[in-house]
């Protein structure tokens, strides 16, 4: 393999003003302002060494460093490193933190936020919880595990170590923390390739990690770089069996048909591709004053999430009314969606495009009901049928239908989160949600955090992440 020497554009003249994004490669970081790169959202610029691709593989030739490390350890050098990356003094996150609010949509208070609630994923509890979910038996992480079927045949079942390439989501620096747990529970050799919108936390999790022991193998086995996403100079040579079992990837349309060419046999994805999440809300919020502001307040959580940036968030809300109770509840969602739940103080103005859009409606107001100001503190969008533009920055649109079972034609393989309320209906409700292709159903107000180890998009991510091998030895009796 050749060693890439310039993937990008050479130094700007403001290469000195830039912040230095440096990478991680086996425990040893490395840095540089060889490359100017610029952030997704707002452009800002941030220098990066040059990629050596060579330093990024790990031969096939020898195990993986983690393959023999029982998972106990691994487990309790997370929870260690979760404590580091929780200390006030820890420099590198300090440093990620004022770096990520220069590149980042979010305010800098949610970015702290985020930060500092990434590591409860490093609990004990939490880990081992994880594992006995993804796995019947966690054994196969740390041995041969013997197996005999009705027939006497006998064999040895392994969850081998994998040899992952992730494509890491820009909207939550939590995922880094996330991705790097899950790939040491399952003694990956990693390579996480951080996004513009985030080039900072993944490698400053890393370091934390290495100040521990830079040569314990969770630290020996994982990679973090940057480079533009679609570059093919890079890609065509990464993506490829000989160096890598799968590509885990995280992100919107464009990304996931990106990293689509090149899988093939033997390079299989793994893909946490783009959702929408919805709320479900029946006619029984209309029993009074107090459970319409019940129902909203609720409603409100989940559309407020990350500033709707994630998945996670509703955008569409099916409300069971009529017009004129859906201008009533929408009202009352515009007021609680305009609440500082995390400290953001001043948010950022929508898109122009976006802000357009919701003001086009408002002048409809024969058709559509627009309540709160088109100034990303929070609107509430009401009509018959959903918009066609995507809701963002603490936008609701509340969809009136006369049944929720009318809205379930709105529900489809890209539906990821669906909150009920009155939470009794989710019964009746889970099987056509299922069917339709949702992947999750929860009570209204309760579409953050999800249920520790549960599936995630419609799998079982650690069980998907290994490569599993048999040994079969023959017929009992055969010796």
């Amino acid at each position: 393999m050749n060693t890439l020497t310039d993937l990008s554009n050479p130094p700007s003249v403001g290469a000195a003003e830039a912040d230095s994004a440096p990478f991680f490669i086996r425990g040893q970081v490395v840095g540089g302002t060889d490359l100017i790169q610029r952030s997704r959202d707002l452009g800002v610029s941030f220098a990066t060494p040059k990629l050596d691709l060579n330093g990024l593989v790990h031969p096939r030739t020898e195990l993986p460093p983690l393959l023999n490390t029982p998972l106990a350890e691994i487990i309790d050098f997370l929870v260690e490193a979760g404590q580091r990356m929780c200390d006030p003094n820890n420099e590198h996150i300090q440093a990620c933190i004022d770096r990520m609010a220069k590149v980042s949509l979010a305010p800098r208070s949610v970015i702290e936020h985020q930060m500092l609630h990434a590591t409860d994923y490093l609990n004990k509890q939490v880990l081992e919880e994880v594992v006995a979910q993804n796995f019947p038996n966690p054994k196969a992480l740390d041995e041969w595990v013997p197996h005999t079927d009705h027939q006497g045949r006998r064999s040895f079942i392994r969850a081998f170590a994998p040899r992952l390439v992730h494509v890491l989501p820009g909207n939550s620096p939590g995922m880094g923390v996330r991705s790097i747990a899950q790939s040491a529970l399952v003694k990956s050799v990693s390579l996480f390739k951080m996004p513009s919108a985030d080039p900072f936390s993944t490698v400053a999790f890393l370091r934390t990690l290495a100040e521990i022991d830079a040569n314990h193998p969770v630290v020996q086995s994982m990679s973090a770089v940057y480079w533009r996403g679609g570059d093919d100079a890079v890609e065509r040579i990464l993506y490829r069996p000989q160096y890598f079992d799968k590509l885990v990837a995280w992100g919107g349309g464009d990304a996931i048909n990106n990293v689509m060419k090149y899988i093939g046999p033997g390079f299989q994805l793994v893909s946490f591709d783009p959702k929408t999440s919805i709320s479900m809300v029946g006619k029984e919020a209309f029993a009074s004053d107090e459970t319409i502001a019940e129902a909203a307040e609720l409603n409100a959580r989940d559309v407020s999430i990350l500033g709707q940036e994630a998945c996670v968030c509703s955008r569409f809300t099916f409300l069971e009314a009529d017009a004129e109770q859906g201008d009533r509840y929408a009202k009352v969602l515009a007021e609680r969606l305009r609440i500082d739940r995390f400290g953001e103080g001043d948010p950022r103005p929508l898109e122009m495009e976006l802000k357009e859009q919701i003001d086009v409606l408002r002048m409809m107001d024969d058709e559509f009901g627009v309540f709160g100001k088109s100034d990303g503190r929070g609107v509430a969008i009401r009509s018959d049928e959903p918009v066609d533009f995507h809701p963002l920055r603490k936008t609701s649109n509340v969809v009136c239908v006369p049944d929720l079972m009318e809205a379930m034609k709105y529900v489809n393989v890209a539906t990821q989160t669906v909150g009920v309320y009155p939470f009794s209906r989710m019964p009746e409700l889970r099987d056509h949600l299922a069917s339709g292709g949702a992947q999750r159903c929860v009570r209204l107000g309760e579409a953050g955090p999800s249920a520790i180890g549960n599936p995630h998009d419609a799998m079982y991510p650690l069980h998907r992440f290994v490569h599993w091998m048999a040994n079969e030895d023959g017929c009992v009796g055969d010796d």
